[in-house]
């Protein structure tokens, strides 16, 4: 069970890459675009999916918690190796893809907390 659960992280990874790689070239950059961001992504919601249907075994979560821990070390280490100088003198579409969801994210905190604060009978959309 403990391989089931690297093994799907595995093809979470695999599947996360190619989704990176595939953006890359459709918005014509010759980078992977968010491929470890897309893993992580199908990792929580295929491990949600295991749990819904209560067949996340203890060993295989227990093999994904294991690599949940080790997931940030190896995305600063793979971090560490590419060029922000190459990066930054390629033009504004770095810049951009590091300011805008940062940006959007801090203009949409105050209000995911004021709908968190909120009962469900509060809700209004």
């Amino acid at each position: 069970m403990l391989i089931r659960g690297v093994a799907l992280l595995a093809g979470c990874f695999i599947a996360g890459q190619l989704l990176g790689e595939t953006l890359g070239r459709l918005i014509h950059i010759n980078a992977n675009v968010g491929g470890v961001g897309f893993a992580m992504l199908l990792l929580v919601f295929a491990q949600n999916w295991f749990e819904k249907r209560d067949s996340l075994h203890p060993e295989m979560e227990s093999g994904i918690l294991f690599w949940s821990k080790m997931y940030i070390p190896v995305i600063v280490a793979m971090s560490a190796t590419q060029n922000v100088r190459v990066a930054l003198s390629s033009g504004l579409i770095a810049l951009a893809a590091g300011i805008i969801p940062v940006a959007i994210c801090l203009f949409l905190v105050p209000s995911i907390t004021r709908i968190s604060l909120k009962t469900p009978e509060e809700w209004s959309i």
